[in-house]
């Protein structure tokens, strides 16, 4: 008979759908706790992709990534709003510059 593993003890990946709830409200949610978690994230991640015998640019190449997307998420709301302001002035009718 196979061992039953506690919900606590399980990995995201391993956690049925029905368990996720209690899963996610065994997590620790306090300062260290978090810390502790990015750390962990922070040493799998580099010691799968940096540091390495054979290393590729990949690793580099997936943070450079996560840097454009976060910053472009950040600036979106801006961004879409000179967009819309561009093309849709009041009062601004867009001309070819060669017709009269």
């Amino acid at each position: 008979m196979a061992s039953v593993v506690p919900v606590k003890d399980k990995k995201l990946l391993e956690v049925k759908l029905g368990e996720l709830p209690n899963w996610i409200l065994m997590r620790d949610f306090s300062p260290s706790g978090i810390l502790g978690a990015f750390q962990r994230g922070y040493y799998r991640y580099y010691n799968k992709y940096i540091n390495v015998k054979k290393g590729s640019i990949s690793g580099i190449t997936m943070v450079l990534a996560c840097y454009v997307l976060f910053n472009y998420s950040i600036s979106y709301k801006h961004l879409k709003h000179e967009w819309l302001h561009k093309y849709h002035r009041r009062g601004h009718t867009m001309h070819h510059p060669l017709t009269p």
